[in-house]
């Protein structure tokens, strides 16, 4: 009885000495909140370039090309392109356009050598020349260019890092294809002068509409207390 009585009292004393745990209630929760709408990305500038064949849509390279391209945005804005013509067409290379003097029937000896009366660094850069790059035309100077320009009917890799590639076709490839197949005639140098007026009626700078951002998600409903 003495031994049992022992026992008793020494679990007694273990348990008053043994630390108590309170339970913690359980934090509130807190309402999830729907993610915030990514920013929707300004649209980019492109040129419509409007021909008596159709139209066709250019995207500017400006990360790789930007003077040039704010030359070409400068002129086409002012309204220098209207009413020039696609004065040079080699079948399977290139068609090329921008002379002001291309709006002259008189001056067409001269077409081809025609500027807005000031030239312009070129900006050589690694972009191919592939079908519907836009580049510009110069003489042998590299810093000769101005205006004119040509688009690339096909792939031509002699051109690369010699001439500056600025921007290329993103709507219109079959209006730059039948471009590409006019018939042409002898120009006395080359037989690239097309045998009917290619006309550029105008060449617009506008911003395409931005894309529609998504839907957000709904914000969570905080749970209910009773």
């Amino acid at each position: 009885m003495k031994r049992a009585t022992l026992l008793t009292t020494a679990a007694s004393l273990l348990l008053s000495t043994l630390p108590t745990f309170a339970q913690t209630p359980a934090a509130p929760t807190t309402p999830t909140e729907a993610p915030a709408p990514l920013p929707t990305p300004a649209a980019k500038e492109v040129a419509v370039i409007k021909t008596n064949k159709g139209e066709m849509t250019v995207e500017f390279w400006s990360e790789v090309a930007p003077e040039t391209v704010k030359n070409f945005k400068k002129l086409s804005k002012e309204g220098f392109y209207k009413d020039t013509a696609f004065h040079r067409i080699i079948k399977g290379f290139m068609i090329q356009g921008g002379d002001p003097k291309t709006k002259d029937a008189s001056q067409e000896s001269a077409w081809g050598t025609g500027d807005p009366g000031y030239k312009i660094k070129a900006e050589f850069n690694d972009r191919k020349h592939e079908r519907g790059v836009l580049s510009m035309a110069r003489s042998n100077d590299p810093d000769s260019a101005g205006s004119q320009f040509f688009i690339c009917l096909d792939s031509a890799p002699f051109l690369d890092g010699k001439y500056t590639a600025f921007g290329h076709v993103i709507k219109g490839e079959d209006v730059l294809l039948k471009i590409g197949d006019t018939p042409v005639v002898s120009n006395g140098r080359e037989k690239s002068k097309p045998s009917e007026r290619i006309a550029v009626e105008s060449i617009t700078i506008v911003s395409p509409p931005a894309p529609t951002p998504a839907p957000t998600a709904p914000a969570a409903t905080p749970p209910t207390t009773k």
